[in-house]
This record gives structure tokens, sequence and C-alpha cells, in this order.
């Protein structure tokens, strides 16, 4: 967190309402704090998970009705009011979540359309909710003694909730569950790998936001003491996104910020506007569409990274000196089947990928699996690690004394039992640095689980956790040579260095087989050396390693056995020196190998 931002912030504030300034001020304030809370919501579920939402606005309606209903027509305080909400909208965000965010591409906002559109004619239909006129007479929120009658007296409440979200999201998303939340915007398929479920993770983001935006109706009904659908329809769904991604969809304190440009800017142009057409009418959500243009051709990610520059910054996750060691699980025995594939087949419609394959790879030994471009590698790697299911055949890996059947788990599963992969083209979070990128390897090997983790990472209860987890990211990224990168963004380093980061996450899973695809691509001589002695020290410590390479120097100086795949068939296996002398090999590589 910018410390130093922070507190001028709060001491901005905090100064608001205790200096002379205009009640119609006033009312702006609290008006941008209740936007805030709403768009806080949708940084952490479109800016940083990926997932876009129109329909927030009905969420901010159910907490509205949900505690003005109860208030006016049981007298029921506005504090159990607050609680029902959350309770209401937390059931019907899971019950839309769990349908709606398995929804990718144009239909999950189309989704969100749906749903967003029907809450709000649930409530202008409802008898009980007074229809289209909505509910007045809602008492004021009472703290103690103390009645909060007025916008001014609403305030501090207000920007309490805004900074409480803020302090709360900023605690999140630095954490092991953080980090899996973020890794959902590159597609969940490396996520995945690293353990994640992430469609959990998609519902409980999902669930936060409309809990925000619930709080923000709560707090909205018991400040305007009445309400009606038109404040939660589908426009303002679409104004709560502009407020998010004009900010910076992707920053917690864009949220603030655009909420902020765009109840001021609002404000102003429905002033402006009317008298500079000679009609009435909402003009200003022309402008901010033609603003949206603007900013999404010049400005991405929004305004706020064009602010951040000006403010003195902190490093928000750092790797300590030392910390405990993690529990790391034992080696199999030399010698023994560690994975075992058994007639593998993948089909693709009519074109078959992988045709009835079948090899084992032993503890301790480095397998190469090798063969023409389209030969069907990558593809075997992801039938082993769960990305694609088998067409037909069996994939068998050691649990124990045992191999256990593993194909139809899910890679988030497969990974659990002892399997880490890298990919064949880079998966990583280009934004985040390159500790945290690896810590995400680290995933199940947290004390704290996906349920009770989310709640421990907010209060910071995480905190011993994430010191071991960030200190063993830190070991591996110093183990394959990146110790002096800690805190680089990913993003930057060259194709050759992202392959390496790509290792030290799948070791910081803490694997006893490791599927390597094509590692030593975009290396140069000695740091094809330095890996090449790495995966020696890893081999001697007895981990099991399978690897996709085209680089034959490399392959065959550092391979026990050779696998060769043609058009996804198994055309040869054996020691390196058998295989170079092949006839079928030499022929499917036009020349042979050298």
């Amino acid at each position: 967190m910018m410390n130093k931002f922070f507190l001028i912030f709060i001491a901005a504030v905090a100064l608001l309402p205790i200096l002379p300034t205009p009640e119609f001020w006033i009312t702006l304030a609290n008006y941008i704090g209740l936007y805030s809370i709403v768009a806080l919501g949708l940084v952490l579920l479109t800016g940083v998970g990926g997932l876009t939402s129109f329909g927030q606005a009905a969420f901010v309606g159910l907490g509205a009705y949900a505690t003005a209903y109860l208030s006016t027509q049981f007298g029921l305080s506005p504090w159990l009011g607050l609680l029902v909400g959350i309770v209401i909208t937390a059931g019907a965000a899971f019950f839309i979540g769990a349908i709606t965010m398995r929804l990718s591409g144009h239909f999950l906002p189309l989704g969100t359309i749906a749903w967003g559109l029907s809450l709000f004619y649930l409530f202008g239909n409802l008898e009980f909710l007074g229809k289209y006129d909505g509910i007045s007479g809602i008492p004021p929120i009472s703290i103690f003694d103390l009645t909060l009658n007025t916008g001014r007296e609403m305030y501090g409440l207000i920007w309490l909730v805004v900074i409480l979200a803020v302090v709360a999201i900023q605690n999140l998303l630095n954490s092991r569950p953080g980090r899996a939340i973020r890794a959902l915007k590159g597609g969940g398929v490396m996520a995945e790998a690293m353990g994640v479920n992430t469609a959990w993770m998609k519902i409980v983001i999902f669930v936060m936001a409309a809990v925000l935006a619930c709080i923000s109706g709560w707090l909205y009904a018991h400040m305007q003491r009445a309400v009606n659908p038109t404040p939660f329809g589908l426009n303002a769904g679409i104004e709560y996104l502009f407020m998010a991604v004009v900010g910076g969809a992707g920053h917690v304190w864009g949220a603030i910020l655009g909420a902020t440009l765009l109840t001021l800017l609002k404000d102003q142009l429905q002033v402006v506007l009317p008298k500079l057409l000679g009609a009435n009418g909402n003009f200003e959500v022309i402008v901010f569409g033609v603003m949206l243009v603007v900013l999404l051709q010049y400005a991405r990610d929004g305004l706020w990274p064009f602010v951040r520059k000006w403010l003195p910054q902190k490093r928000q996750v750092s790797a300590p000196e030392s910390a405990d060691a993690l529990p790391m699980r034992s080696k199999h025995a030399a010698g023994e089947t560690v994975l075992q594939i058994d007639k593998a087949r993948k089909e693709f419609g009519g074109l078959v990928a992988v045709n009835n394959i079948s090899f084992d790879v032993k503890a301790g030994e480095i397998m190469g699996l090798i063969g023409p471009n389209g030969a069907g590698k990558s593809t075997m790697f992801n039938l082993v690690t769960g990305v694609l299911p088998l067409t037909s055949g069996e994939v068998r890996f050691r649990v124990g004394n045992q191999l256990q059947r593993i194909d139809g788990l899910p890679s988030r599963s497969i990974v659990r039992h002892g399997i880490a992969r890298t990919f064949q083209h880079v998966k990583l979070m280009p934004t985040m640095t390159v500790l945290e990128n690896v810590a995400i390897g680290a995933h199940l090997r947290g004390t704290y689980n996906d349920v009770n983790g989310i709640g421990a990472s907010i209060a910071r209860w995480n905190r011993k956790e994430e010191q071991v987890l960030l200190f063993e990211a830190k070991k591996q990224l110093e183990r394959v040579g990146l110790g002096n990168m800690l805190y680089e963004e990913a993003g930057s380093l060259a194709l050759g260095q992202q392959r390496i980061l790509e290792i030290a996450r799948a070791l910081c899973c803490d694997p006893t087989l490791l599927l390597l695809d094509e590692p030593a691509a975009g290396l140069r001589y000695k740091e094809k050396q330095a890996l090449a002695d790495l995966l020696r020290k890893l081999r001697a410590e007895g981990m099991s390693i399978l690897l996709v390479e085209h680089d034959m120097d490399f392959v065959m100086n550092l391979t026990d056995r050779l696998v060769v795949m043609e058009f996804g068939t198994k055309i040869a296996e054996g020691v390196p020196t058998e295989v170079q002398e092949d006839e079928a090999v030499l022929e499917a590589y036009l020349g042979g190998i050298e």
C-alpha cells in the first residue's frame, strides 16, 4: 500500500465535513462514496478477475430493498436489515454466479445483463415492494445514541465503508488467494495447473462484488429514506462499469478515481448540455460513451496509472530474509515406475492427435519426448496433466506405493498428487512481479484452503503463511538463477528468462514428476548449460523429469531415455544413442539427428 498517499487520503476525507463545506458538496461526496463501493467490487470482479458484469446495480437494489422493507413493514433495526440484505444478496449471487460464471467471451456480459434486468423488473412488479412507486419512510441509521439524519451525518459512515473496502481488497489481492484471483485473467489453464479451483474463485469474487454493492444499497436507502427501481436498472449498471474502467479497472484506487470523475462530470453535464442543446435529456450518456471509446484507444488501463506515477510508492509484496521451511513430499525410490501411459489416445473430431501411445517414466530419470512439429507432444503433456481428457487409454501415477489412475482428474487434483508442469507457450501474469508469479506455484502448500483463506487474507491472519510461501518462491528463484529479479515485472523478462521463471513456479509445487515443455527455447548457450546442470541436480535429488524439446544437442546430452513421436504415433523408444541410429527416427527428421 502507498502509506503516505493513504494517510493523506484519510486526512482529506476526515476534514471535508469538519470544514465549512457546502451541503451540496457533501451530497456529491456521499454519492461518490456509494458509487466507489460498487466500483471497488467491479475492480475485483472485472479488472482483476477478468469477468465483465453489467448487473451490479441489481445487487445494489437487493441491499436497498431488503433494509427498506424490513425497517418499514416490521420496524426492524437497519443493522438487521443490512445483515438480511447481505445474506439474501450473497445467496442470490452464489446461485447466479454458479450459472453465469461458467460462461465465457461475450456470453458472460450478456448473461449479467439478463439477470440484471430480471431483478430490476422484479423490483418494479412486486406488490409488497410498492411496484414502481417503491418504498418511502425508511428510518435513519442509528449508532448507539447517534442518529444519522442528514447527509453530513451519513458522510462518515459511507467513507468509513469505502476505506475498509479498500483495505480489505488490497489485503486480499496481496495474498495467496489474491494471486490465484489475479491468475484468472490469464485464462485459468495455468492457475488450474498450479492447483487453483478457478470455478470456485470466480464465484467467490462474484459474491464479494455483489456484497459490496448490497452494502452500498443499504447506505443509499437510509440516506435517501426512500427507494424505487429507477437507480437499480441497466443504465446504472453500465455507469458503475464505466467508473471502474475510466479510473482503472485493474487498480483499487482507480475505482475511487473513476467514481469521482464520472460523478462530478455527470453533475456538470446535466447542467451544461441542456443549455447548449436547448433540450432536456440524458445527453451525458452520449459523452460518457465517446469518452469510453477514446479511453479504450489511448488508455486501456484507465487513468489511475497516470496518477500513480506522481505518487510515492512502496513495494506491496516482498520476500522475507528467512522463514520456516515448507514440508516436502518424499521422492520415489530409484527405479520405480512413476508415470505409466497405457495406450493413450486423443481424437479431435476425425483427427487423431495421440494414437495409442504407451511408455513409462521411472523415478530419478530424465525422459525426453521428441518429434517434429505437430507430432502430438504437447497434447500428450495436456493429457497427463488433465488439461485435455483422454479419448481412450489410461494414465497412472504413483501415489504412495501404488500406481493410481489420474486420467479424468482435473489439473488442480493432479498437481496435488505431485505432478507440476511448464507450458509450450509461456503462461504468466505479466504485470505481477517475478516473485508473485512463482509464489502461485505454492498455492496448495498453504495452511489455509480456498474457503477459509479468503477471510484470513482480508483480516491479515495469514501473515505468517504468506512469509513462508514468499520465502519458498524466493528460494526457488535463486535456485534457477533469477534471484536478482524478484521484484521485476514478469512481462519485462526475456522469453528465455520467462521459461526459467515457469520452472521455478513448477518447483514451488513440490513435485516428484516435473513436465517441461520446450524449456530451452529462447535460451542462450550458457543459459542452456545452466538449465542442464539444474535438471541433473534435480535428477540426483530423486526428481523424475519428462521434457519436450527441439534442441537435439541439449536432449541427447541430458536425457536417460527418449520417446520419439510422429503424427501422434510412437515410432521409437530407447536410450539416446540407440534412438539416434533408428531409421524411422532419421526419416522423420528428414536427414537425421546429429
